[in-house]
C-alpha cells in the first residue's frame, strides 16, 4: 500500500483570481471552476487527473487572509537560462507578485542569493530559481519545498507514506521524486524556528484504485501522523499532520 501526491492545495480569498495568476505564471490553464469557488490549475490539452507526474494546484475558498508568517510549503519555479529567470520574474511581477524577504539575504529583492523570492497576490511565497541542471526535466514547477526541523526523520515518514522514492538525505535536506523521474521534486529543507501559523498551502495525497482510504489513513497514523481538525466537518477526505507538524490531506476515491 502507498499513496501518491496528486496536487498542492492553496487556501485563497479569491480562488479564481489566484488561479488565473498561477495559470499565467506556469503556462497552465484554469481547467475547472466550481460554483463554490474552488479553482483547479493544471496543464491544458489532454491533462487527466490524477496525473502520474504533474501536481496540479487546487485553490479553495477561505475568508481569512494569509497571516504575516511565512508558509511552510512553497513552490520553486524552474528556469533554463539567466534571461528566462529575468523574464519570468518580470512577468510574475506584472501579474501581481511582489518581492518578498524571508531572510534570504539582500533584502526584499534577494540580492544575496542567485534565486528570486516573490509572493503571489495573496502573499504565498515562491522562488524563481536560477538555471539548475537538476531541474531540466521537471516542467515549470521545479520542486515543492517544505520547511522542516529534521530532514532525516521527515524522510523516514514521507518515504514510507508515499510511493515517491527518497533520492537524497542529509542533515539539511531530504529529496523525494516520482519513481519514473520527471515532474517536480519534493524537498524537505531544514529550517530553524517553530511553526507559527496554520498551514496555508499543503499537499493532497490519493490512494491507488482498489486501496482503502481508511486503511491508508490508519497506516499513516501508525507511522506517526495525527488527526487534524481545521473545521472541515463531514468531508470525503481526511486531514492529518505529519510528525513534523506539516498538514496534508488524504483524498477519497475520485468520482
Amino acid at each position: 500500500m502507498a499513496l501518491r501526491p496528486v496536487q498542492v492545495n492553496f487556501k485563497a480569498l479569491d480562488p479564481p483570481a489566484l488561479g488565473r495568476f498561477w495559470a499565467a505564471a506556469l503556462g497552465w490553464d484554469v481547467v475547472r471552476e466550481t460554483r463554490g469557488g474552488t479553482t483547479y490549475v493544471a496543464p491544458g490539452g489532454d491533462f487527466v487527473w490524477p496525473h502520474p507526474l504533474v501536481l496540479g494546484l487546487d485553490l479553495v475558498p477561505v475568508t481569512d487572509a494569509k497571516p504575516d508568517a511565512k508558509n511552510r510549503l512553497h513552490l520553486d519555479l524552474a528556469t533554463v537560462s539567466p534571461a528566462h529567470q529575468a523574464e519570468l520574474t518580470a512577468r510574475l511581477l506584472a501579474l501581481g507578485a511582489t518581492h518578498a524577504d524571508v531572510g534570504q539575504g539582500g533584502g526584499a529583492r534577494g540580492g544575496g542569493v542567485p534565486w528570486t523570492v516573490l509572493a503571489d497576490p495573496e502573499g504565498n511565497e515562491l522562488c524563481v530559481l536560477e538555471p539548475r541542471e537538476t531541474y531540466r526535466d521537471t516542467g515549470p514547477v521545479a520542486a515543492v519545498v517544505v520547511d522542516c526541523a529534521d530532514p532525516r526523520a521527515t524522510a523516514r515518514f514521507w518515504g514510507a507514506a508515499v510511493d515517491w522514492p527518497v533520492r537524497e538525505v542529509t542533515d539539511d535536506l531530504a529529496v523525494l521524486r516520482a519513481a519514473g523521474g520527471g515532474g517536480p521534486y519534493l524537498e524537505f529543507l531544514r529550517t530553524p524556528g517553530p511553526r507559527t501559523a496554520p498551514d496555508r498551502v499543503h499537499l493532497d495525497l490519493l490512494p491507488y484504485p482498489g486501496d482503502d482510504p481508511a486503511a491508508e489513513v490508519a497506516r499513516l497514523r501508525a507511522l506517526g501522523a495525527t488527526d487534524l481538525d481545521v473545521g472541515q466537518g463531514d468531508v470525503p477526505w481526511t486531514c492529518l499532520s505529519a510528525p513534523d507538524g506539516q498538514s496534508f490531506c488524504v483524498l477519497g476515491p475520485p468520482h
